[in-house]
């Protein structure tokens, strides 16, 4: 049995806005490091909330880290009124958005997905490992800066404090739990309009070539590339980034 578990979350914008939207972070990270799409959904007259994932930030630690387990407690968001009208999902956010939307179509009203980890091979699931070692390893600003120089000190900032709140052992579960690592059969099934904002592949993306093409079979399912931006685009390329994500939500 899937026991929910309540997740603490941050806002942007005015809660009496008409529009709201979700944000859900990726494996290791935290909701603050969703913050370039709160200020931007903000900035369009969106109220936006960034939830941490369970055993992620300050959410409560469980046992339970399999896919539908994370989706069990997104779909415990559900606003008073029924319905987002937006959900953003990164990496595993976005795995978890995907099967919750698929399981419960009145969840919300349209998904975007920025570099989802739909399906992970062998080879995905080896590098996303190394990475998180290397976050638990070695979790300060320095070494963050000397990975990623561009991103903004925000983020550096961010992702420090993401790697010492997460739950190692619940990081490392979510790899062992989800050995399939699988929702394509949930993408499939999306009956909301869903835009993927995908990474580069000549840079590290976990979504592309016949992964896209597979997804793209559901007429629904629209996807647009962030050049030159690794597997985090919204920290690559913030710009290029959330100029995608206004033209998705056109």
């Amino acid at each position: 049995m899937l026991v929910p578990v309540t997740l603490p979350r941050l806002s942007w914008g005015d809660p009496s806005a008409a529009r709201r939207a979700l944000l859900v972070h990726g494996l290791g990270s935290n909701g603050a490091l969703m913050w370039r799409f709160g200020i931007a959904l903000a900035e369009d007259g969106w109220f936006a909330e960034a939830v941490d994932l369970r055993g992620h930030g300050t959410a409560p630690r469980a046992l339970d880290y399999s896919i539908p387990a994370y989706a069990a407690d997104l779909l415990h968001t559900r606003p008073a009124d029924g319905a987002w009208d937006l959900v953003v999902g990164h990496s595993l956010g976005g795995a978890a958005a995907t099967s919750a939307a698929a399981d419960d179509p009145g969840w919300t009203r349209r998904l975007v997905l920025i570099d989802p980890a739909i399906h992970l091979t062998a080879t995905d699931r080896s590098t996303v490992r190394a990475s998180q070692e290397r976050s638990f390893a070695d979790p300060t600003e320095a070494a963050v800066r000397a990975e990623h120089p561009h991103w903004h000190e925000q983020d550096i900032e961010l992702k420090v404090v993401s790697a010492r709140q997460a739950g190692r052992w619940a990081v490392e579960q979510t790899s062992d739990q989800n050995p399939d690592w699988d929702v394509r059969g949930a993408a499939a099934r999306l009956t909301m309009p869903t835009h993927v904002i995908a990474a580069d592949p000549a840079v590290f993306s976990i979504f592309g070539g016949a992964l896209r093409a597979e997804v793209e079979t559901n007429p629904l399912v629209t996807v647009s590339v962030v050049e030159g931006a690794g597997h985090s685009p919204h920290r690559d390329r913030p710009d290029e980034t959330l100029r995608q994500l206004r033209e998705a939500l056109s």
